[in-house]
């Protein structure tokens, strides 16, 4: 099930299509994240949500928090909490940059979509300014005026 932005080794799991909406993306990173058994056998199964997840830089370490990965049907008791807070894997100097970035500019960390790659679960993670009520109308007309002119040259 490879996506047309994605490699095709790639196996998409979840999308946030809030993120785009909601934010205005700066700048994109791929991270590993750090997971148990059962959850990527949840994961596996397709049970994830990003829409109300969001990243973290707390001690030099990058977090995501409320990410909801769905329990396992078979894990009994070595199931997994559903929402815990899943540390990311980056780089030293990607993490030096977000610190920056997240406490001096006031952006945001948001995931954006969650796959995995050569079998292992990566998140694509934005740096994110959020848009105001403006700027999101300022969006939906020119995707309306785009849609119009293609029509437009369609039908020519």
């Amino acid at each position: 099930m490879a996506t047309k932005d994605t490699d095709e080794q790639n196996e998409l799991i979840a999308r946030n299509k809030r993120a785009r909406h909601d934010y205005e993306i700066l700048e994109t990173w791929e991270a590993g994240i750090v997971l148990t058994g059962t959850e990527v056998k949840a994961l596996r199964d397709g049970r994830a949500n990003l829409t109300d997840a969001f990243g973290i830089v707390k001690d030099s370490e990058v977090f995501l928090l409320n990410l909801h990965i769905g329990a396992y049907g078979q894990g009994n008791m070595f199931n997994h909490e559903p929402t815990r807070t899943r540390k990311l894997l980056l780089h030293r100097r990607e993490i030096r940059r977000l610190i920056g970035a997240v406490e001096r500019q006031g952006l945001t960390l948001v995931p954006l979509d969650l796959y995995f790659k050569d079998g292992r679960v990566k998140t694509r993670i934005a740096l994110a300014r959020g848009k105001q009520l403006h700027d999101r109308r300022e969006d939906i007309k020119r995707r309306d005026a785009d849609r119009e002119i293609a029509r437009a040259l369609r039908h020519r």
